[in-house]
């Protein structure tokens, strides 16, 4: 897995341009409407605000699990939204990575065969090197004893850290986590915090968290709310050159 870059200049990774989605299906609704947000590369950024206020609509938008109605999404510089399916499918496969409030591992998996499938859809990797990957990715999470249970001989906690290990595997850009605490016990949500706060602060990873716990986004480097599907605290950042983006 990469290291950090000694260069300490933040860029732009993230950035949404005028972006409102609306869905016209039975009852038409406006899920989030006119966000300009840029997330810089290496930034913690939560995501917060009322049950329906759009917060899981905006992550999935940056995220590329949905699309715009109007507007544009830029991932690493490019146009993410105008991409075709199988592009922007090829794109989140190679660039980013999701943990979700549920882990979503398979079952039949033992946590190192949930961690590698990733690997093996990119098939960027030889499959020796997608295992060493793996197990090294889970050893950076405290797992390296568990890597060949199954998600029904783990905890709560483990199941979230293989989940998170799963998201790292293809080495992303941005990991984007929907409530990842909000099945946890306390101590355990620290533990998923610590981590996330360590692949900020130790390997510039950039980390987008959508999330009902205050103190936790009190914690990231920056705290977006979302009310009525439009940022009212939060949205701006800064170019690299100083200028509001």
């Amino acid at each position: 897995m990469a290291a950090a870059p000694t260069n300490s200049m933040k860029q732009p990774v993230i950035e949404a341009r005028g972006v409102t989605r609306i869905i016209e299906e039975e009852i038409k609704a406006t899920l989030v409407r006119d966000i300009d947000l840029v997330i810089n590369r290496g930034e913690f950024v939560a995501i917060t605000g009322p049950s329906g206020s759009g917060k899981s609509s905006l992550l999935y938008l940056l995220g590329l699990l949905d699309l715009p109605t109007t507007g544009e999404v830029l991932i690493d510089g490019r146009d993410a939204s105008r991409l075709d399916e199988e592009a922007r499918a090829r794109l989140r496969l190679s660039l980013l990575g999701f943990v979700f409030q549920f882990h979503f591992l398979l079952p039949e998996f033992s946590a190192l065969q949930n961690v590698m499938l990733p690997m093996r859809a990119l098939g960027r990797l030889t499959p020796a090197a997608q295992e060493k990957q793996a197990r090294d990715t889970l050893a950076l999470l405290g797992l390296a004893d568990h890597a060949h249970k199954k998600p029904g001989q783990l905890s709560g906690g483990q199941r979230q850290r293989v989940a998170i290990a799963r998201a790292l595997a293809n080495d992303p850009l941005v990991i984007f986590a929907d409530e990842p605490t909000g099945n946890l016990d306390s101590v355990s949500s620290e533990q998923v915090f610590q981590i996330f706060r360590k692949l900020v602060d130790e390997m510039n990873r950039t980390i987008v968290i959508v999330t009902h716990d205050l103190g936790l986004a009190g914690r990231a480097d920056r705290h977006v709310r979302l009310v009525d599907g439009r940022i009212v605290d939060g949205g701006l950042a800064h170019s690299p050159q100083g200028v509001p983006a």
